[in-house]
C-alpha cells in the first residue's frame, strides 16, 4: 500500500468537490476553492524567483473556482480545468495527499491547515 496512490478520484462538479480515496484507505475531499488556491503551476505560484498570481492574494471569481474537467497526467498527477479556462496546474498525488484538509491530516501537520490557510500560507516549500 502507498499513501500517495489513489484508488478512486471523483470530481463532483455540481457539488464543487474533488474526492480521493487512497490505497491505504484514507479519504481526502477538497472543495474547489481550496483546490484552486493549491494550484502549483508557474503562473499561479511563480517561477525564477518571481511570485505567482495566487501569491498576490487575489479574490477568486466563481468561474475561477468552477471545476469543468479533470484529466490524469501519467500515473502521478491530475490536471483540473477551471471555468476561466486555466488548465496548466499538474497536481501531483503527493501534493494532494500532503495537503489533505481533513482534521486528522491538519492535526498531523501540527494544526497548519495547508491548503485552507490562505493564499500566501499555501505556498509550497520550494517557493517559500
Amino acid at each position: 500500500m502507498s499513501p500517495t496512490t489513489p484508488i478512486s478520484i471523483h470530481a463532483d462538479r455540481g457539488a464543487g468537490r474533488l474526492e480521493i480515496v487512497w490505497d491505504d484507505g484514507h479519504e481526502t475531499a477538497y472543495d474547489t476553492t481550496t483546490l484552486r488556491w493549491l494550484c502549483p503551476c508557474a503562473f499561479c505560484r511563480g517561477e525564477a524567483g518571481m511570485p505567482g498570481w495566487l501569491d498576490s492574494g487575489p479574490t477568486l471569481t466563481p468561474e475561477q473556482t468552477r471545476l469543468t474537467d479533470v484529466t490524469m497526467v501519467g500515473g502521478y498527477a491530475i490536471a483540473p480545468t477551471w471555468g476561466d479556462g486555466h488548465h496548466t496546474g499538474y497536481y501531483t498525488f503527493t501534493l494532494l495527499r500532503d495537503r489533505c484538509p481533513c482534521p486528522a491530516c491538519v492535526a498531523r501537520r501540527g494544526g497548519e491547515a495547508g491548503a485552507i490557510a490562505g493564499p500566501i500560507a499555501d505556498r509550497h516549500e520550494e517557493h517559500a
